[in-house]
């Protein structure tokens, strides 16, 4: 028996670990175990933080798998600001990534998401800067909200509300609108346009999960006044599943993998510490829960229904499940009677569930392609199947959103599937399959969301579902399924995507950002792609007056649902420096579709499709080059080679393990991509030839890293430490420190004027202390802040130049920001052939 259980166990944490995210679950005996503890706990927790790996996983999973409760993680962002250590993508494309992998971080640890429609637009230094950038009314609402929806009995914050300035503003301004919000959301005269949808609620108490991290060290934690905390032994083994809590919670925080938040996981005694910060005191101190019923009492007519799923765990076969199916089918019908509004659709959903589990009742509906477009007829493959002697009857399927019922009356008997096919007729109304989020423009601190029953849903809304209505031991049951594409991978095996309802055609200019340097004509790639069969139209490219663009349209014929085809415009600009946005657009039946369609496909996460406006950014710029061969190393991903082959240089991606004298002797700079030292192991034994490189006469350029984990320190021909210094405020004030120093004048002349329109930051982790022999070029600061003067650091070496920045290249590039291509180009131009000694700065 236990060496059943223990098999059970390695497949369920293998097919966690490397499946494809959208596989289906199929639990095992102890994992319905745990389904059927938790359908007794009528309790439940909220976290509170800003963004994705705020979240202690550690916390949540003790939470959700010891105490059973119902957990959510309230992120207030996506976390579009932060840095990509898996690929180019950054903003609204990474806040995606980041969604999906809170999501799945949430499938491994046990507990569920939320989030606001605050929009991370970077680091911030204090919450008084954050909460002006959001809007702080409409955050609230979104906290309030959140709150009265899931009713929490218990609130958690991960960080203090008292202590802004001390850490990222998103942070403390997460911790502030929670504790607000705290005595508001039993209120009704606050945001009461809510309340058609929502209850008022009142949670019991509310904590800031502290440690010593927040005292500055153990010693000082150990020290301060703990009378009004509570600690909570984490440290649990789960001897059934062989893994301790830590374990678990490392596996759920290496989902982040694009911020580079691989854990290991730890065992043995560990700590949690919650100082109460609202609501009733504690007496015993043992308990979060102090004082709350969190058993089926707390409902009315909900004690029998408590007493019986008590009598299923008590009497669980783990080598014979589907035992528990009538107990389970009876308590099922229990919760239907009752008249409640909140417990009563949870646990109905968690008992299903369990039942079907107990039950192996596979239930899939598959579509044959992975895309379909709005009025056409999908063609679905259904699957049922029972895996138990418990008779069943397949009744009827209804199909979502159209709710079409179609009979079945089908018997399940044990281990006999049930297939067939069904034809789902699309509504024109059906929304393409994006996410809710970025269907309207938002601002630079909100998305925009108008409907109230979205704000805070964790994914993509999928409409395309089929409901199998299953007759168990007397009682209907309907079954929810989100329609699905899967397929087999001649390495991977079975692969599973969600179903994607696209636009009939998407266009995308392949350029983000055209460079003309002068008035000759280029031509213009623009690629289109059909959503479905037999797409005729034509194709056109918008740009202002000013430009020229030939032909008009092009007429295309995609012949197969799929089929790409890229086409070319001539575009000649006007005589005079200027700015436009290029806007693709294809006319089919007389209807525009004007949207680019973005898909973003990792192992670790379901695959994203985004839509976005199909543009481009094209300058007319007199920018001035030499033309250099450039060597890039990647280091975490960016896009920054993609723009300097639009300024008119010859890149070439060097593999660092490729690196040699003989593989450099042909360029003239050498440029590593945005934390490469951070990223590139393989650096470590090749700083000397990069040096000699420099050293005979040509130039390297290092874009920034972060100031820990690094592979090697030796990131310099000089010392040079990288600090946390950094400069939020893109509009800030820039000071030139050596205003005749060759990269504030040739090729391009730079000004200020050259710093105005950089988006998100102006630079970060720059180095606070450097050898003399590097010339700091210019100086920036926040308002209220010392000058940080690290941004831009040259060294003459040999008779090359060495380049340290920490400005934001890798964002200020793929947005087209001028004055970041004529400062760059400056520096790739800097003159390798003559040395120049370190200049005296500016005071």
């Amino acid at each position: 028996m236990q060496k059943a259980l223990t098999l059970a166990l390695v497949i369920s944490l293998f097919f966690v670990q490397f499946s494809n995210a959208q596989q289906p679950q199929k639990p095992n005996s102890v994992e319905i175990y745990n389904q059927i503890q938790k359908l007794n706990f009528l309790g439940s927790v909220l976290f509170v933080a800003a963004h994705p790996d705020d979240e202690n996983t550690r916390l949540i999973s003790y939470l959700s798998n010891e105490t059973k409760a119902r957990t959510a993680y309230l992120s207030l962002t996506r976390g579009d600001g932060g840095q990509n250590l898996i690929g180019p993508q950054l903003r609204e494309l990474l806040g995606v990534i980041r969604t999906q992998e809170l999501i799945e971080a949430r499938k491994i640890d046990g507990g569920e998401q939320l989030f606001s429609r605050a929009n991370d637009f970077g680091f911030s230094k204090n919450a008084e800067e954050t909460l002006e950038i959001w809007d702080k009314e409409k955050v609230l609402a979104d906290v309030v909200w959140a709150i009265r929806r899931f009713q929490p009995d218990v609130i958690i914050n991960r960080f203090d509300h008292r202590t802004s300035g001390n850490t990222h503003g998103h942070h403390s301004a997460s911790a502030m609108l929670s504790f607000e919000s705290f005595n508001k959301t039993n209120d009704p005269s606050f945001f009461p346009e809510q309340l058609s949808l929502v209850k008022p609620w009142q949670a019991k108490r509310q904590f800031f999960n502290t440690s010593w991290w927040f005292y500055g060290s153990q010693e000082k934690f150990n020290a301060a006044d703990k009378t009004n905390m509570m600690s909570l032994k984490t440290g649990v083994y789960y001897a059934s599943i062989g893994k301790s809590n830590q374990e678990i919670a490392a596996l759920s925080r290496s989902r982040h993998q694009s911020q580079g938040f691989g854990s290991t996981g730890t065992r043995g005694e560990e700590t949690e510490y919650l100082e109460l910060i609202n609501g009733s005191p504690l007496q015993n101190k043992t308990s979060i829960f102090e004082g709350i019923d969190t058993t089926w009492n707390r409902v009315k007519g909900g004690k029998p229904i408590g007493e019986l799923l008590s009598k299923t765990a008590a009497e669980f076969d783990f080598a014979k499940p589907e035992a528990s199916i009538p107990i389970l089918a009876k308590a099922y019908a229990m919760i239907q009677a009752l008249d409640d509004n909140h417990w009563k659709p949870l646990k109905s959903e968690e008992i299903k569930n369990t039942i079907a589990a107990c039950a192996g009742l596979y239930l899939e509906a598959v579509a044959l392609s992975q895309e379909a477009t709005t009025s056409s007829v999908l063609n679905l493959k259904l699957e049922a199947i029972n895996r138990s002697s418990v008779p069943m009857q397949f009744v009827s399927v209804t199909t979502l959103p159209e709710q079409k019922i179609t009979l079945k009356n089908l018997p399940l008997n044990f281990n006999s599937s049930q297939r067939s096919t069904l034809e789902v007729q699309l509504p024109a109304t059906i929304g393409n399959t994006e996410p809710y989020w970025l269907k309207e423009k938002g601002t630079v601190g909100m998305y925009a969301v108008n409907d109230q029953k979205n704000i805070g849903n964790p994914d993509i809304i999928r409409e395309v579902k089929v409901v199998f209505n299953i007759q168990i031991n007397g009682f209907e049951i309907p079954f929810e399924r989100t329609v699905v594409y899967k397929y087999n991978d001649d390495v991977k095996g079975e692969m599973y995507n969600y179903l994607d309802i696209v636009p009939v055609v998407t266009t995308s200019i392949l350029d983000k950002v055209s460079l003309f340097r002068d008035t000759k004509k280029k031509y213009i790639a623009v690629k289109i792609k059909s959503g479905k069969d037999a797409v005729k139209g034509d194709l056109q490219l918008e740009l202002p007056r000013s430009w020229t663009v030939q032909p008009k349209a092009i007429s295309f014929v995609l012949d197969k649902k799929g089929t790409e085809q890229t086409y070319y415009f001539e575009v000649t600009p006007p005589n005079s420096q200027e700015e436009a946005v290029a806007k693709s657009i294809a006319i089919v039946e007389g209807k525009i579709y004007d949207k680019e369609q973005v898909v973003i496909d990792f192992n670790h996460i379901t695959k994203q499709q985004v839509l976005k406006p199909a543009e481009s950014k094209f300058m007319r710029m007199d920018l001035k080059t030499k033309e250099e061969k450039i060597a890039y190393i990647m280091g975490a991903g960016d896009e920054v080679p993609n723009s300097l082959t639009q300024m008119g240089y010859k890149v070439t991606l060097l593999n660092p393990a490729d690196i040699s004298p003989e593989s450099l002797a042909g360029f003239d700079v050498v440029m590593t991509g945005v934390r490469a030292y951070n990223t590139v192991q393989a650096l470590v034994s090749k700083q000397e030839i990069l040096f000699d490189f420099v050293k005979g006469g040509k130039t390297m350029l290092v874009q920034y890293n972060t100031s820990s984990d690094l592979v090697t320190d030796n990131i310099a021909p000089y010392p040079l430490k990288i600090s946390s210094d950094r400069v939020t405020q893109e509009n800030a004030e820039v000071r030139f420190l050596v205003p005749n120093h060759p990269v504030l004048n040739t090729p391009n002349k730079i000004t200020s004027k050259d710093f105005e329109g950089w988006t998100q930051e102006q630079g970060l982790y720059y180095p606070r202390e450097f050898d003399k022999a590097f010339t700091p070029i210019l100086s920036s600061n926040d308002k209220g802040e010392t000058p940080k003067n690290g941004a831009l650091l040259i060294a003459p070496y040999g008779k090359g130049h060495y380049i340290y920045t920490g400005l934001s290249f890798f964002r200020e590039l793929p947005e087209g920001v001028s004055g970041a291509y004529k400062l760059l180009s400056n520096l790739i131009s800097i003159q390798n052939d003559n040395k120049i000694p370190a200049q005296k700065v500016k005071p």
